[in-house]
């Protein structure tokens, strides 16, 4: 039996633990460049097993919030080589999240005040934060043909980017309702087409940037997050589980690293994909009304989860694993400077050696 302390050999790569630090958008890019300060934050957490970084754009266009981070430029990629340096010194592993926002972004977070891009002309329910406070969520520009290549040769290329940079692999974000999660949405993806209308139709494009992305820089280094049913960002999926075990039959002949799941509170659900998904199982657990937490810790030892992803309590917390170990104390996340800003509540958590 497997403990949540001990280590994991991930596809080829030895994690230390099965304690994950979850993708958290911290807003703190300016001109989509990480800075040193986002160096200090990720050395800072390299005790975890695994680090997967906030989600980073994969193009220009694919930015949906202020200052989040890209890996589509020269710049990008010297400026991530430090962050990566900073946690292979520590002895930490460090995957790079590829994330296209798609209709959840705005004109005033893109070039020349562009519309977002989107499966169909379909306007999510809802506000996004913006440069210029919260506005409503606008009609995205609907993907042709042409333009649904182009975005998956940017997140092929962004892998390849990523690498360069020195991460150890990628995690391609097909949750929250960003623009994977919407080709999968019933209620974003009005298509009639091939990208469209069928659950293989609707979970094509997923699959599609998997296997770009896998011939680019090698299976061994992807990895998929998912958050099936959970109607995050205005998605509405009919058929769940048909949709998704679709996608991971179709995705397991790629031999991802792992498959991410951000659960919903379908544990049964939960169970099924655990079992058809034929590599490592990394679970961000559904805790209502609380983070995840050391409570949660079982779960590995149960066999539900080969790795545990922890989001908030890592953020506060830069020695996680260590205080899971001890049984704490935890540090109090402050809600108030999730967002942006400077080193407070981003550098200045404090360990318990300090």
């Amino acid at each position: 039996m497997s403990t949540a302390f001990d280590p994991l050999n991930l596809a080829g790569t030895r994690l230390g633990n099965r304690i994950a630090m979850a993708p958290m958008t911290r807003s703190r890019a300016a001109d989509a460049l990480p800075d040193e300060a986002t160096t200090t934050y990720y050395r800072q957490r390299a005790t975890a097993g695994l680090i997967i970084t906030e989600g980073v754009q994969p193009s220009v266009r694919g930015q949906g919030y202020p200052s989040t981070p890209g890996l589509h430029s020269d710049s990008q990629v010297a400026a991530w080589r430090k962050v990566t340096d900073a946690v292979h010194a520590e002895g930490g592993v460090i995957f790079a999240q590829l994330m296209h926002a798609g209709r959840i972004s705005h004109p005033s977070s893109l070039p020349d005040g562009q519309a977002p891009l989107g499966p169909s002309p379909v306007a999510a329910a809802g506000q996004i934060f913006t440069a210029d406070g919260m506005q409503d969520l606008i009609t995205p520009e609907e993907l042709t043909e042409d333009g649904i290549n182009e975005v998956i040769a940017e997140f092929a290329a962004a892998a390849r980017n990523a690498i360069d940079a020195g991460f150890d692999g990628v995690e391609l974000h097909g949750a929250n309702g960003y623009l994977l999660h919407q080709f999968m949405s019933d209620n974003a993806n009005l298509r009639t087409d091939g990208w469209g209308s069928s659950v293989e139709g609707r979970t094509r494009l997923t699959v599609e940037v998997a296997r770009a992305v896998a011939a680019a820089i090698g299976s061994r280094r992807v990895g998929l997050r998912i958050s099936p049913g959970t109607g995050a960002n205005d998605t509405v999926e009919l058929a769940v589980s048909a949709s998704y075990s679709a996608l991971i039959d179709a995705i397991n002949p790629l031999h991802l690293a792992y498959l991410h799941v951000l659960e919903s509170s379908d544990r049964d659900l939960t169970l099924r994909l655990r079992d058809r998904f034929d590599g490592a199982f990394v679970l961000n657990p559904h805790t209502p009304g609380r983070r995840t937490g050391p409570e949660d810790l079982p779960l590995v030892e149960e066999g539900l989860a080969d790795v545990l992803a922890f989001g908030t309590l890592f953020l506060a917390n830069p020695d996680l694993p260590a205080r899971l170990a001890a049984g704490g104390p935890f540090n109090t996340p402050d809600a108030t400077t999730l967002y942006g800003g400077g080193e407070q509540g981003y550098t200045d958590y404090p360990t318990l050696a300090a």
